[in-house]
């Protein structure tokens, strides 16, 4: 029986499934544009099952890139894939600073490409640009790489096509948020969903201030502003394991 080597981690409470495939194949018979193995929806259900599997919200898939550290691709629970990822991105650039003994790490992404660096208590990922795409009174839409819409009312429906952010209370710089991620349901934390919150404050306060994004599962900072997006807090190491196939 064949076994996949596989890394737990979670930031805020949001778990991933990490398996780097960089020097070995993976099990599956999908392939990407660039002619990486890709895992088929039945093994990423599998690996994210909490009861018969490992269990997580998003499993990550490290690649090999020739201009980068890595490229990686997200998918979620259900099997479908992501954009974007702020807390995965933050967990796997802890992983490739520490394996290269390096302040920093370049993290390739379907449609953009994101910089990792060690702080004192953490790490920060630049994400990139944010664009609005939509505000109304009670919302705005945000395209990070994936799609979210804030609430500052939830008067409304929330749609199926995208991340949803509710925003239950704001003091001062500090925001508290409820997440609900397309594709993985209710989390205790989503780093672009925590950047979107953001940009949707600074677009409707009118100021760029570093936000405190208080979520379920913990609190991370954003700052920067809509062109270059920072997301920093802490990230966890669970364990190393292998997953029989």
């Amino acid at each position: 029986m064949n076994a996949l080597p596989f890394r737990k981690m979670h930031a805020q409470g949001n778990d991933f499934v990490i398996l780097d495939v960089r020097r070995h194949g993976l099990p599956g018979t999908a392939f990407d544009a660039d002619g990486n193995t890709q895992p088929d929806a039945e093994l990423i259900i599998a690996l994210a099952d909490r009861r018969l599997g490992v269990g997580c919200d998003q499993v990550l898939v490290l690649l090999p890139d020739e201009e980068h550290d890595a490229a990686l691709h997200i998918f979620n629970n259900d099997g479908s894939e992501a954009g974007n990822c702020g807390n995965g991105l933050r967990c796997v650039g802890s992983m490739l600073m520490s394996e290269n003994g390096a302040p920093s790490a370049t993290i390739r992404l379907r449609d953009r490409t994101v910089r990792s660096e060690w702080l004192e208590n953490g790490v920060r990922v630049h994400m990139g640009r944010a664009n609005i795409t939509a505000s109304t009174g009670a919302h705005v839409d945000i395209e990070i790489g994936n799609c979210h819409r804030v609430f500052f009312e939830a008067v409304e429906d929330f749609p199926e096509d995208c991340n949803i952010e509710i925003v239950s209370g704001q003091v001062a710089d500090d925001a508290y948020v409820d997440i609900i991620e397309r594709g993985a349901g209710r989390t205790p934390s989503c780093g672009s969903g925590a950047c979107a919150t953001a940009v949707a404050i600074w677009h409707q306060d009118g100021h760029q201030r570093p936000q405190h994004i208080h979520m379920p599962g913990g609190m991370v900072t954003v700052s920067g502003n809509a062109d270059d997006v920072r997301l920093e807090g802490p990230v966890s190491f669970v364990f190393d394991g292998e997953f029989r196939l």
